[in-house]
């Protein structure tokens, strides 16, 4: 009993805290009765998973050190090659279903099509950098960090044109987050299990968001790339990996969870924890590059605010509004139930569903991750981007590894994976309200 002391004190202070925001935040709170229903199942599933990390991260100390199985001959070779198949299949694919719609772009105007979402921002970025004056559609784009446009903006020098840029930019680093992603579960686990989750980050739902000029396949790759690094005893090359990560999108200092918990599990020098601040200073960076732009370090958080009521607040508060949203969509005959409130609300449950499944078979600390990064970004007070920003996350396609070592998991699995993915990317093309 003595030696389940620290997992009580640990899951009784958890459990107590989130049971102290829940309250507070119900004795403010108006929904009715679906929306509050939708806050308690998120709440309870989040907590279930909390639970369940605990004991695993405790008990990881009496591991011992893992060493890395060897890569198969050519496997990273045809894994980078594949997914660039991938990419330009599923680009190909948009073409001939918006030409089954009716569209008559050729292949090469087609392309414009994906500028559609949050893409016009960042090339326009790539283009013109931060504008400190002009319309209020353009000064708002200071709220996109700038490690993809910069990027993007280099390779514009080569391809002569933005748009071409930051589809190769995009195609370029899914494809390299494919290898890395099967070397770090290489760390832990066999060839197959490395190359069942290369298929699941390949298939995932959202995938066709790595396709597009915008910055999650970079981001990927970069939080892929840290873990393996700081994994591999670089801590210094794996921090400064991290802080373009942060650069790149404002979730990257969640990176700073998973690196600690790395180090605190090999019982790293003090001097290693050190090297951990380089994360933070990628994002401090953008906070750089807003006083340069706008007078306030800042200024991001206004226009988040004003231009798209987006702030700080809870998960359970994101589940309760998108519940009653999709209710009213639905009731309204809406495709905003289907192309918006449907996949936030069912991208965020199976979330948990899956990270609860997989935490007794994963390294904690990418549990922990979870953790930390779903509350961040399901926090969001104006969430439309759920499936997006989970597909994001380097944690997800392992942990669907971990669940699907069975035959018939596995084939649940992929085969769910592509029937939703390909009700997505549907949904996207038709316009459906997915961001």
């Amino acid at each position: 009993m003595r030696t389940k002391t620290p997992q009580i004190i640990i899951s009784s202070v958890g459990v107590a805290a989130l049971a102290i925001a829940f309250a507070l935040w119900c004795s403010d709170s108006n929904y009715g009765a679906e929306g509050m229903t939708a806050a308690v199942v998120s709440v309870v599933c989040f907590a279930a998973v909390c639970l369940k990390t605990v004991p695993v991260w405790l008990d990881s100390f009496n591991r011992p050190s893992e060493s890395e199985n060897a890569a198969k001959s050519g496997a990273c070779l045809k894994i980078f090659l594949g997914f660039l198949a991938w990419d330009a299949f599923i680009i190909l694919a948009v073409f001939v279903f918006r030409a089954y719609m009716g569209n008559t772009d050729s292949f090469v105007q087609s392309l414009d099509f994906w500028k559609c979402t949050d893409s016009q921002h960042y090339l326009a970025i790539a283009e013109d950098w931060y504008l400190s004056s002009g319309s209020i559609d353009r000064l708002v784009q200071l709220v996109f960090l700038p490690g993809y446009p910069i990027i993007v903006r280099l390779f514009s020098y080569i391809t002569g044109d933005s748009l071409t840029a930051g589809l190769l930019v995009s195609a370029l680093c899914f494809a390299l987050s494919g290898c890395v992603l099967y070397r770090l579960v290489l760390l832990d686990g066999t060839h197959l299990k490395a190359m069942r989750a290369v298929k699941y980050f390949a298939i995932c739902p959202a995938v066709f968001f790595f396709v597009c000029p915008m910055s999650e396949s970079l981001f990927v790759l970069c939080c892929l790339s840290c873990i393996l690094l700081v994994r591999r005893g670089k801590a210094l090359a794996g921090c400064a990996v991290g802080a373009y990560a942060a650069f790149t999108r404002s979730p990257g200092m969640v990176l700073l969870v998973p690196v600690v918990l790395e180090l605190i599990r090999h019982r790293a020098k003090w001097t290693e924890y050190l090297k951990t601040l380089i994360i933070p200073l990628g994002f401090a960076a953008y906070l750089y590059v807003n006083y340069l732009v706008s007078g306030d370090a800042f200024k991001f958080m206004q226009y988040q605010q004003e231009h798209w009521n987006q702030s700080f607040g809870w998960f359970f508060n994101t589940a309760a509004y998108q519940c009653e949203n999709a209710l009213y969509s639905l009731g309204q005959g809406s495709v905003n139930f289907y192309g918006l409130w449907l996949p936030n609300l069912l991208s965020q449950l199976l979330a948990l569903t899956l990270i609860f499944f997989a935490a007794g078979k994963m390294r904690p600390s990418y549990t922990a991750c979870f953790i930390a990064y779903f509350a961040v970004t399901m926090g969001a007070t104006w969430l439309l981007s759920a499936p997006r920003y989970l597909a994001g996350l380097f944690v997800m396609p392992i942990a669907m590894s971990a669940v699907s070592s069975k035959k018939c998991a596995d084939t649940a699995l992929t085969t769910l994976s592509l029937v939703l993915g390909v009700a997505y990317l549907s949904f996207f093309v038709l316009r459906w309200q997915v961001w």
